[in-house]
């Protein structure tokens, strides 16, 4: 029989994390070598614009005439070298915050994850001061209370 021995600990677990790293770099496009098109850029800003005349449907899902004329301002915008960034932000300011269906981040997005982790911990450490402050008043009760003998 053939003498087998163990693979290192690197190596049984560095091998599937370099493997699972290189699969999630390369199903994220990050080495993507080809740059989108003017007409693939144009339709990724217009899946996040909404129709002005609509509720809820993006420019790219409707045919009213205010979604036509804001997808060849989008097409303009892109010729004239301008950004998405730059787009959306003129679209705001056009119709108001309320054209972009995923509405820009306000900074307030943290503290909807902080404050619930800081009360809970808060809360924690309150019942931990309360079981520590009763377990020491119950122990010097029995240190204090006398002992019967039988």
């Amino acid at each position: 029989m053939a003498d087998r021995t163990p693979l290192p600990l690197w190596s049984r677990i560095g091998a599937p994390l370099v493997v699972l790293a290189v699969a999630l770099v390369i199903g994220s496009g990050v080495i993507h070598g080809s740059h989108q098109t003017l007409s693939q850029h144009a339709s990724a800003i217009e899946r996040v614009v909404r129709c002005p005349s609509c509720i809820d449907v993006s420019v790219a899902d409707s045919d009213e005439s205010t979604a036509i004329a804001v997808r060849h301002e989008i097409v303009r915008d892109l010729q004239d070298g301008r950004t998405s960034g730059q787009i959306e932000q003129t679209l705001v300011s056009q119709y108001g915050p309320t054209i972009l269906l995923e509405p820009p981040d306000s900074g307030g997005f943290a503290l909807i994850w902080i404050i619930p982790v800081v009360l809970g911990a808060g809360a924690l450490a309150g019942v931990l001061v309360l079981f520590v402050r009763r377990s020491r008043q119950f122990a010097s009760l029995r240190a204090a209370a006398p002992v019967e003998e039988t």
